[in-house]
């Protein structure tokens, strides 16, 4: 039996292992046993496999075979896998078999129209837990029908909703993450890191976010059409030479959080600009202890969560472009991310500069962050601020310290 029959009427996308990792990393997540649910499961999926690959001990997989694989094609599958493996993986031989999961994953590329869509989501939360995520994808192409889906996907999605774009795959797709149930900020501290396709490795330790791989892209674009337009001249050479400084501008180094679970850590790479208490009605009565960071445009440029929580708000206020250093910059552009966490409310502030112009901001609200989780970047530097409760933390940090963004404890709570 298939599961929705109705929402592959049209030719699907295929599931490479950067799309497939993606609708699986929030199944990798917890620190505590989970389960999971794949529906349109495929024993030769990289989906399957990659859920597979994220098991824990205490984890429970069930799958429901899709329209290219049987319930017995799966069972022979994992069966072949060893018994640690069998012992925690089910297959069921239709969805009405299942319980319902932590974690929901639509494994093959959602189309159809927006009827069949909203039959999709109405069946799928069935099998949903209290504040529990389904993940899906939807083809990202111009003119593919994945189009209405992903629209009343970000309609449909209560408690928060995350999309990431998977450029490296064939044909591109977008993974979608949504909850239609509230979620415990508590659950986020049992959380790691989210991977995020945004993120391009080009060493073990070290990727560039996808913004430096499209600047990196155009200065070499540029610089061949230059080539081609004037073959004798040595004008080409000045995009080709400075793809590879503006690529470094958005590198992304992979970074480990302390094991201290009362732990603070920076937001970014950078020196401290200051250390006060204030207050500040936007976020709520009481004194916050912020601290102050200034990038400039030689540090990482990639900002992470400084505690585990979830994303309660998050604004853009209107402002001028002072120098990040100086008092002027209270004024400029900034992005307010507010966060609910077991401690009370903590706000992360993006600001802009001189040379800053760009905020980029990827946790939506309701989104559940781990310390240390990439959530944006500030294009070529400028300052992030870290609010904390001030009668629940104390500072590590002085000015002109230098801290690294998701590995320096600037403070801790007490």
């Amino acid at each position: 039996m298939t599961p929705f029959p109705a929402v592959s009427n049209a030719p699907v996308a295929g599931v490479g292992p950067i799309a497939a990792r993606a609708l699986t990393a929030e199944f990798a997540r917890p620190n505590v046993a989970t389960s999971a649910l794949v529906i349109g499961a495929d024993h030769a999926s990289l989906v399957v496999a990659s859920a597979v690959e994220a098991l824990l001990p205490g984890d429970t997989l069930t799958l429901v075979a899709g329209e290219r694989s049987t319930a017995d094609l799966l069972r022979d599958h994992i069966d072949g896998l060893g018994s640690w493996i069998a012992d925690r993986v089910k297959i069921v031989d239709s969805l009405d078999e299942a319980q319902p999961a932590d974690v929901v994953i639509v494994g093959e590329p959602v189309t159809g129209t927006t009827d069949e869509v909203r039959g999709l989501l109405d069946r799928v939360g069935k099998y949903l837990t209290d504040g529990a995520v389904v993940t899906l994808a939807t083809p990202a192409l111009p003119g593919r029908t994945g189009g209405a889906a992903a629209e009343l996907f970000r309609q449909s999605a209560l408690f928060g909703v995350g999309s990431d774009l998977v450029v490296r795959n064939q044909p591109p797709l977008r993974v979608h993450k949504l909850r239609f149930t509230p979620a415990s900020p508590q659950v986020a501290s049992t959380l790691s890191p989210v991977y995020r396709p945004s993120s391009v490795p080009v060493t073990r330790g070290m990727h560039l976010d996808s913004n430096g791989v499209a600047a990196a892209g155009i200065a070499l674009g540029l610089a061949a059409v230059a080539r081609i337009a004037r073959p004798k001249s040595k004008l080409w050479l000045l995009p080709a030479l400075a793809a590879a400084p503006v690529a470094a501008f958005f590198r992304d180094p992979e970074r480990e959080a302390p094991s201290d679970p009362a732990a603070v850590v920076a937001s970014a790479d950078g020196r401290v600009l200051s250390v006060e208490r204030m207050t500040d009605e936007r976020f709520g009565p009481g004194e916050f202890l912020r601290i102050a960071v200034f990038l400039s445009v030689l540090d990482v440029h990639v900002n992470r969560v400084p505690v585990a929580g979830r994303v309660a708000d998050y604004f853009v206020e209107d402002g001028g472009y002072a120098n990040a250093m100086t008092a002027a910059a209270e004024h400029n552009v900034a992005a307010y991310t507010v966060l609910d966490t077991e401690r009370g409310t903590v706000v992360v502030a993006q600001r802009t500069g001189l040379i800053a112009r760009r905020i980029v901001q990827r946790v939506p609200v309701g989104t559940l962050v781990a310390r240390g989780e990439r959530m944006g970047l500030i294009r070529f530097g400028s300052r992030t601020d870290v609010y904390l409760p001030a009668d629940k933390a104390e500072s590590l940090v002085a000015v002109q310290d230098k801290v690294v963004g998701g590995s320096t404890v600037i403070a801790r709570w007490i």
